[in-house]
Protein backbone atom coordinates (compact mmCIF):
# COMPACT_ATOMS: atom_id res chain seq x y z
CA UNK A 1 0.00 0.00 0.00
CA UNK A 2 0.85 3.27 -1.11
CA UNK A 3 0.09 6.96 -0.05
CA UNK A 4 0.41 9.86 -1.97
CA UNK A 5 -0.34 13.36 -1.50
CA UNK A 6 0.27 16.10 -4.17
CA UNK A 7 -0.37 19.48 -3.04
CA UNK A 8 -0.99 21.01 -5.84
CA UNK A 9 -3.74 19.63 -7.02
CA UNK A 10 -4.85 18.76 -3.36
CA UNK A 11 -5.56 15.09 -4.03
CA UNK A 12 -4.96 12.09 -1.61
CA UNK A 13 -4.18 9.17 -3.49
CA UNK A 14 -4.43 5.86 -1.48
CA UNK A 15 -2.73 3.05 -4.37
CA UNK A 16 -3.79 -0.45 -2.44
CA UNK A 17 -1.61 -2.42 -5.60
CA UNK A 18 -0.10 -2.02 -9.11
CA UNK A 19 -3.32 -3.45 -11.33
CA UNK A 20 -4.41 -1.01 -14.43
CA UNK A 21 -7.48 1.11 -13.28
CA UNK A 22 -10.56 -0.73 -15.77
CA UNK A 23 -13.57 1.77 -14.34
CA UNK A 24 -13.80 4.50 -11.62
CA UNK A 25 -16.77 5.38 -9.80
CA UNK A 26 -17.32 8.69 -7.59
CA UNK A 27 -19.49 7.00 -4.93
CA UNK A 28 -19.28 10.46 -3.20
CA UNK A 29 -19.01 13.62 -3.74
CA UNK A 30 -15.03 14.45 -3.74
CA UNK A 31 -14.19 10.80 -3.25
CA UNK A 32 -13.03 8.13 -6.01
CA UNK A 33 -12.73 4.48 -6.07
CA UNK A 34 -10.51 2.71 -8.31
CA UNK A 35 -11.41 -0.90 -9.56
CA UNK A 36 -9.59 -3.40 -12.04
CA UNK A 37 -10.70 -5.35 -14.73
CA UNK A 38 -12.15 -8.01 -12.02
CA UNK A 39 -13.80 -5.49 -9.88
CA UNK A 40 -10.79 -5.61 -7.10
CA UNK A 41 -10.23 -2.06 -5.51
CA UNK A 42 -7.21 -0.73 -6.89
CA UNK A 43 -7.39 2.66 -4.98
CA UNK A 44 -9.10 5.63 -3.93
CA UNK A 45 -8.76 9.37 -4.65
CA UNK A 46 -9.72 12.12 -1.40
CA UNK A 47 -10.47 15.33 -3.86
CA UNK A 48 -10.02 18.88 -2.24
CA UNK A 49 -7.81 16.59 0.19
CA UNK A 50 -6.91 19.63 2.57
CA UNK A 51 -10.61 20.67 2.88
CA UNK A 52 -11.67 16.61 4.09
CA UNK A 53 -8.65 16.09 6.76
CA UNK A 54 -6.87 17.43 9.40
CA UNK A 55 -3.34 17.49 7.85
CA UNK A 56 -3.09 15.59 4.43
CA UNK A 57 0.49 15.78 4.63
CA UNK A 58 0.87 13.36 7.97
CA UNK A 59 -0.05 10.07 7.67
CA UNK A 60 -0.58 7.48 10.61
CA UNK A 61 0.03 3.54 9.84
CA UNK A 62 -0.92 0.92 12.64
CA UNK A 63 -0.98 -2.73 13.04
CA UNK A 64 -3.77 -4.15 15.53
CA UNK A 65 -2.89 -7.44 16.60
CA UNK A 66 -5.76 -9.71 17.46
CA UNK A 67 -6.29 -10.34 21.03
CA UNK A 68 -5.97 -13.68 22.90
CA UNK A 69 -8.94 -15.37 24.12
CA UNK A 70 -8.01 -16.43 28.35
CA UNK A 71 -9.52 -19.81 28.59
Amino acid sequence: MKVVYDPEVDVLTVLLNDAPVAESDQDKPGVILDYDAAGNMVSLEILDASKRMASPMSVEYAVTMPRRRLA
